[in-house]
């Protein structure tokens, strides 16, 4: 496995906490500590515009699949709906006043799923953006969610260490998996289903077994908490983001580790804590307190 930083893009003035590719290809968003949400052109790797602004910190951003729409949450709380067709910020979702650490939609359901630090998730309906349930899910907050390929469950990871399993058709609760000694700080199902990867603030990288929710394996993947876990959309690997300014490549078959991306390892990569990763087919992009997204062209 062979990996080269293509291109940086730079012209954030404070750290980026979100980047999620948009619906139309080539396009990417991001937002973070700073006054707007940001449009790239990945075709040239170029600045576009800002977006819209923002009276807050974008912790999230969510472009939900065969909608015309784009999520950002934010520190306050609320949930911005910016409309494609409009380009405009259509609807405004305010439910929770405490900060939306992640958001993700079923497709399946045509629901939207919020998370926030005051333990609930609510869910709305994509078509009309209206709420249709509040989840109490944890008294403290909920940092991720992951919402399995079939979309009968979904898993959240919450700050009290664990990850809570749910039905995602009518929201019952159905289990804990008890494990990391920190905060859950990422979830993501492995494609086919089988797994459940979950990464914390303790740095462990959990493979939960996604029918028996037993433990499979436990790795002590990284020096300082796991931001994000992300699996490649056609290979069988996964990658990791860490606090540690480290970006960890494993097999999704073995579980082996197949690549570090950092300075340690030679590398032109981020100085501060890498924050949330997207895969591009072959490139992989992250972002990080340093203020910049990095572009990763990764020879399997």
């Amino acid at each position: 496995m062979h990996v080269i930083k293509t291109a940086d893009l730079t012209g954030h003035s404070n750290p980026i906490f979100s980047l999620e590719l948009s619906q139309k290809p080539g396009i990417l968003f991001t937002g973070g500590n700073d006054k707007g949400l940001v449009e790239w052109n990945l075709a040239d790797n170029s600045f576009i515009k800002v977006m819209f602004p923002v009276p807050t910190s974008i912790y999230t951003i969510h472009c939900p699949t065969g909608y015309p729409l784009m999520f950002a949450g934010l520190r306050s709380g609320e949930v911005l709906v910016f409309n494609f067709i409009e380009q405009k910020i259509t609807h405004r979702l305010r439910k929770h006043i405490k900060p939306i650490f992640d958001i993700k939609s079923s497709v399946k359901k045509d629901e939207l799923l919020v998370a926030s630090e005051d333990g609930t998730v609510t869910v709305w309906s994509l078509k009309s953006l209206e709420l249709l349930h509040t989840v109490q899910v944890s008294h403290d907050t909920v940092r991720s969610i992951a919402i399995a390929p079939t979309e009968e469950r979904v898993a959240f990871g919450c700050r009290d260490n664990r990850i809570r399993i749910f039905d995602l058709n009518d929201y019952s609760f159905i289990t804990n998996l008890e494990g990391h000694t920190m905060a859950v700080f990422a979830l993501q199902y492995s494609p086919d289903g089988q797994y459940l990867m979950s990464g914390a603030r303790d740095a462990q990288l959990k493979i939960w077994d996604a029918k028996t929710y037993s433990l499979v394996k436990n790795i002590p993947a990284h020096m300082f908490a796991i931001n994000h876990i992300l699996f490649h959309p056609t290979r069988p690997y996964f990658a990791t983001a860490s606090m540690d300014k480290s970006i960890k490549i494993w097999g999704a078959d073995d579980f082996k580790l197949y690549k570090i991306i950092s300075r340690e390892k030679g590398y032109p990569a981020h100085v501060l804590s890498i924050n949330k990763l997207a895969w591009n087919g072959d490139h992989l992009l992250s972002t990080s307190d340093d203020k910049t997204v990095m572009i990763w062209d990764v020879t399997f």
